[in-house]
């Protein structure tokens, strides 16, 4: 099993890197983008990557596309207010430094022009100089929604484009540059290339945290104390619950929400690891080249 911290070029193999905790400030100094199509998403799949970029020193923005209005209590006013908050929440949780809302309905981005979307992309990856994402990934198989599959196919055309020095030259008379996103942890949930499997051991609370605060649809919030209080009607309990609501809610996410991350992590030796197809930095085969072989001038 290989084990590094950062592999160059685009996945094309099999081969799984185990990317554990690095010491230091590694990523201080770069910008990860955490982008979801609904409130729920980096909660569920990524938030321990997310928690881990940050504790190495990288700057966090979450970038969340749609706003929610299918997905929770009350009215569609109702819903999307509380999914608002608990976005909010979410980025607290996990220290990210700001939100931006880009707000297309719910289960209906498809309908949404791609050019918009990816504009607005290049804007905020140009604008916040973002050098990692996080997010879907457009190669992921038998993905159902399309709020999902979208948002994975534009984010991966802006993450090139955004460092072309001709596409939307008005946002360079604004006073942005050029910007290439070199790093991208992809997510699915189904099938995919798995070639990294990231330690998420010691963020596991900070992933907790980030799936309690999303109260409005994500299946964690605080179901572990409602299950506890309903099989206690019946006569009946689950000791991995605890003995009081608190405990339930966080135990309830930690051994049962997220147990396709104790099964990623118990494959490779680890707590709990999350799945990704990862695309590192391309390589400078110029560069190399060049350092290889190049001689002195005689």
């Amino acid at each position: 099993m290989a084990s590094q911290a950062v592999t160059d070029g685009t996945a094309t193999s099999a081969e799984i890197i185990v990317e554990h905790a690095r010491p230091g400030k590694p990523r201080e100094g770069m910008v990860v983008a955490a982008i979801q199509p609904h409130a729920d998403d980096i909660p569920l799949f990524a938030a321990g990557t997310v928690a881990k970029l940050i504790a190495e020193g990288a700057t966090g923005y979450l970038i969340r596309m749609t706003n929610d209005d299918m997905a929770g209590p009350g009215t569609v006013g109702e819903t999307v207010l509380a999914n608002e908050r608990d976005n909010d929440a979410v980025a607290k949780s996990l220290g990210l430094k700001q939100v931006f809302n880009l707000n297309y309905s719910n289960h209906q981005m498809d309908k949404e022009s791609p050019l918009e979307i990816r504009c607005r992309l290049i804007f905020l990856f140009r604008m916040l100089k973002v050098d990692i994402v996080v997010c879907y990934d457009p190669w992921g198989h038998y993905e159902e929604n399309p709020d999902h599959y979208v948002t994975a196919r534009v984010v991966e055309a802006a993450c090139w484009m955004a460092g072309g020095s001709k596409d939307y030259p008005e946002h360079f008379a604004a006073g942005l540059r050029p910007h290439s996103v070199q790093e991208k942890y992809y997510f699915a949930r189904g099938p995919q290339l798995v070639n990294r499997v990231v330690d998420i051991t010691a963020h596991i609370d900070r992933k907790v945290a980030a799936n309690r605060v999303n109260l409005a649809q994500g299946p964690a919030g605080n179901a572990g104390a409602r299950l506890r209080r309903s099989l206690a009607e019946k006569g009946l309990k689950l000791p991995v619950l605890g003995n009081d609501d608190e405990s339930a809610s966080n135990q309830y996410i930690r051994q049962i929400v997220l147990q396709r991350d104790i099964d990623t992590g118990k494959a490779h030796g680890l707590g709990w690891a999350e799945p990704f197809h990862y695309i590192g930095p391309q390589a400078d085969l110029i560069g190399d080249y060049v350092k290889k072989n190049a001689a002195q001038l005689r």
